[in-house]
C-alpha cells in the first residue's frame, strides 16, 4: 500500500489515525495454510523502498519454518504424552488384574494345598513331601508375580510417595545405593511416576551393565531463576566402567519420551572409565489430569 490517502475502510482509518502513510504485508503460510501475516508500516511520506515486498516475503518464509518447527515439537510432545498415558493406564490395568484375580487365586490354591498336605496320613511321607514341594513352588511363583506387579506400578509409590518408593528400589538393588533425603512433600502423580521410572531404569543399568560398586541418587526441588517455577531435580551417578551407549537398548529413549512429555529435560553422560550419570528435571506445577485429557483429545 503506497499510500493510505483516499483509501476507505476501518484499517485505512486506523492507519491514518496512527500516523502511518504506507505499508507492506506478506502472509505466513505453514503447511499450505495461512497461519498469519507480517505487516510493516511507515510514517514517512515516501512509499516503501523498492524490493520491500520480496525481502519481507523471504523473512516470512523463515518465520513459517520456525512456526512449523514449533508445531512439530508440540505435536511430538502430544504424541509422547499419549504414549506415556496409555502405557501407565495399561500398567495400572494389569496390576489390578494381577492383584484382584491371579494373586487371589494363587493364595487360595496355596491354602488348599496346605490343607491337603495336613490331611495326608503320617505314614504316607512321599505324598506329604510332594505336596510340600508343590506348595513351596506355588509360593515362589506368587513371590515372582508380586515382583512383576511391583515393577508395573509399585503400590508404595501411591501410598508412601516418591522417596519411600526410591528407598525400596535402593534396598532391592544388588548394587549398594545411597539415596538423599529428598523432598518431604508429595508431588503430582505423573511427576512421581516419571521420577520413579527414571531411577529404576538407572539402577537396572548400573546393576546389569555398568559393573558399578556404588550408586548415588539425589532428589531435590529447585527453582528456575528465569521463570520462578519449581522443578524436581533427579541425579543418578554410578562409579562403573562408563562408555554406555543409549542406542543399545538402555531404555533411555523411552525415558526421554516420558520426561519430555511432561515438559522436562534429560541429560546423560557416560565417558569411558568414569562412570555414568543421568540427570533429569521435571516441572512440578503440572496438572496431570489436564495432561491426560489433552492427550486423549489429541488422540481423538
Amino acid at each position: 500500500m503506497d499510500t493510505y490517502d483516499g483509501r476507505r475502510g476501518a484499517l485505512a482509518d486506523l492507519a491514518r489515525a496512527s500516523g502511518y502513510r504506507s505499508s507492506v504485508a506478506a502472509p505466513i503460510t505453514v503447511s499450505g495454510h495461512v497461519w498469519g501475516a507480517l505487516v510493516v508500516l511507515w510514517s514517512r511520506p515516501e512509499p516503501p523502498p523498492p524490493g520491500a515486498e520480496q525481502r519481507l516475503a523471504q523473512f516470512t518464509e523463515l518465520l513459517a519454518t520456525a512456526v512449523a518447527n514449533t508445531e512439530s515439537r508440540r505435536q511430538l510432545n502430544a504424541s509422547r504424552a499419549r504414549i506415556v498415558v496409555a502405557a501407565d493406564e495399561a500398567r495400572r490395568s494389569i496390576e489390578r488384574d494381577l492383584h484382584d484375580g491371579v494373586q487371589q487365586r494363587l493364595v487360595a490354591l496355596g491354602l488348599q494345598l496346605r490343607a491337603a498336605e495336613a490331611s495326608v496320613p503320617a505314614d504316607d511321607g512321599e505324598l506329604r513331601a510332594q505336596l510340600s514341594r508343590t506348595s513351596e513352588g506355588l509360593a515362589n511363583v506368587f513371590d515372582d508375580l508380586q515382583e512383576i506387579s511391583r515393577g508395573l506400578h509399585p503400590s508404595i509409590l501411591s501410598q508412601g510417595g516418591l522417596m519411600a518408593a526410591l528407598k525400596t528400589l535402593a534396598r532391592r538393588s544388588p548394587v549398594p545405593v545411597t539415596v538423599s533425603p529428598g523432598p518431604k512433600r508429595r508431588m503430582p502423580d505423573c511427576v512421581e511416576v516419571a521420577a520413579y521410572y527414571v531411577v529404576s531404569e538407572a539402577l537396572t543399568n548400573a546393576a546389569k551393565h555398568a559393573e558399578a560398586s556404588a550408586v548415588d541418587v539425589e532428589v531435590d526441588i529447585t527453582v528456575d531463576d528465569a521463570s520462578g517455577h519449581e522443578n524436581l531435580a533427579i541425579a543418578v551417578r554410578d562409579d562403573g566402567v562408563g562408555g554406555a551407549d543409549p542406542a543399545l537398548g538402555s531404555g533411555l529413549v523411552g525415558l526421554t519420551d516420558r520426561v519430555e512429555a511432561l515438559g522436562g529435560h534429560l541429560r546423560f553422560s557416560s565417558p569411558a572409565g568414569r562412570g555414568t550419570s543421568l540427570s533429569v528435571t521435571l516441572p512440578i506445577d503440572i496438572d496431570c489430569q489436564r495432561l491426560h485429557a489433552a492427550s486423549q483429545m489429541s488422540a481423538e
